[in-house]
């Protein structure tokens, strides 16, 4: 009489699959903690509910100028005054930050998803692979990230999608190096070493293993990937390589702003500067509580 073959899942799976209930109330528990990463979150909420369901209270026209109304300070009927071309700024301040954001969002995740699979692909298979892999990696990172911005930049005409793989090109080189890292120091656990025997390829490895492990590192990284992607938009928006108007974002508005400095026009500067600094630093914020929260040493005291 044969006995039934029993399966060994516990050998090929890794402690950060088999996650309880627990270990997910002791990271929040850690990252409530943290004043700061809860301050930025609620940051991160209030300026998303002003970007994205402010014009619903505020509705403005953000597509016909008005000179009539151009340059008038803060006052009844305009919180926040007006631009040079009659346009609420209230209003194109929170136009201006669904832009920042999304495209911001958008950058800094794709960079993270790319950036992680290059770095767990080069990581686990090594030898010539991860040397090839790694020299483009170092001599893409050689050149200035904004040097790279703005050659591509000023070679196509930016629009949204454009501008999200533009800054993405150049964000998911650190992703790369730091999961590489992730995956150099995984590849030789036991229960990679017990996959490979049981015939499990290097995809698995990858998909199953590899990525899983480096989960923690992976989401600390997309915040300040995301913070990083949203630094980049400012950037070229104030070297005039945004998306053409009618449309706006923080940069463009923070260099249409210091135009208009020496005849006293200081409220179309405040308001988009204070915008960048409070969304990146809430970014920041976050990204370090969830480092100390996801952190291995933490989960296990």
């Amino acid at each position: 009489m044969t006995t039934p073959a029993l399966e060994a899942p516990d050998a090929t799976q890794p402690d950060a699959a088999r996650a309880t209930p627990g270990l997910a109330r002791r990271t929040l528990a850690v990252f409530a903690r943290n004043k700061l990463a809860l301050a930025g979150a609620l940051v991160l909420l209030a300026l998303l509910a002003f970007c994205f369901l402010g014009p619903l209270l505020h509705p403005t026209d953000q597509i016909h100028t008005d000179l009539s109304q151009a340059g008038l300070a803060p006052g009844a009927g305009h919180p926040l005054g007006t631009t040079d071309l009659g346009y609420d700024l209230l209003g194109r301040l929170m136009y201006g930050g669904r832009t920042s954001l999304e495209v911001g969002l958008a950058a800094g995740l794709l960079a993270t998803l790319f950036g992680t699979l290059y770095g767990a692909v080069a990581g686990y298979f090594g030898g010539w692979v991860d040397a090839a892999m790694m020299r483009v990696t170092d001599a893409a990172l050689a050149i200035p990230a904004l040097f790279l911005l703005v050659v591509v930049a000023a070679i196509v005409t930016p629009s949204k999608p454009v501008l999200i793989l533009i800054i993405a090109s150049v964000a998911w080189l650190s992703p790369a190096r730091l999961i590489r890292g992730e995956a150099l120091a995984l590849r030789g656990r036991d229960y990679l070493h017990a996959m490979r025997l049981m015939g499990g390829g290097g995809g698995r490895a990858v998909f199953r293993h590899i990525v899983p492990n480096a989960i923690g590192t992976v989401i600390v990284n997309a915040t300040f990937q995301v913070a990083d992607a949203i630094l980049y938009v400012a950037y070229l928006s104030f070297l005039g390589l945004s998306i053409p108007p009618p449309a706006a974002d923080w940069g463009s508005m923070l260099s249409t702003g210091i135009t208009y400095t020496q005849v006293g026009y200081w409220w179309l500067i405040f308001p988009p500067g204070i915008a960048i600094v409070l969304v990146v630093a809430a970014f920041n914020f976050i990204g370090d509580g969830l480092r100390d929260a996801l952190d291995v040493r933490l989960k296990n005291n």
